[in-house]
């Protein structure tokens, strides 16, 4: 089992910047894929990036250029740096891990983009 705890989040005026960290104990050998995704109020749960553990990064379109996601093997943690924020990135972001056919979730970091 996979143990993730968020930090980070927080309230932003629009155009700042924010790093989220999300740091993973327990089975942390059978993760493979680590990443963020984020729940806006009254909207669906999204994916925001995700990175496999060859490096891989993927992204949502709506980040590409301002987000960028990145794993610090060494210390099994996951970050997510956000520039240029803007008020539609306002929501609840979560960690996941996945592997060996198992999900794991954090328990989620608000971050509230003001306009």
């Amino acid at each position: 089992q996979v143990q993730l705890v968020e930090s980070g989040g927080g309230l932003v005026q629009a155009g700042g910047s924010l790093r989220l960290s999300c740091a993973a104990s327990g089975s942390i050998f059978s993760i493979n894929t680590m990443g963020w995704d984020r729940q806006a109020p009254g909207s669906q749960r999204e994916l925001v990036a995700r990175i496999t553990a060859g490096g891989g990064a993927v992204y949502a379109d709506s980040v590409k250029g301002r987000f960028t996601v990145s794993r610090d093997y060494a210390k099994n943690t996951v970050y997510l740096q956000m520039n240029s924020l803007n008020p539609e990135d306002t929501g609840l972001y979560y960690c996941y891990s996945f592997g060996g056919g198992v999900r794991s979730w954090g328990q989620g970091t608000q971050v509230t983009v003001s306009s």
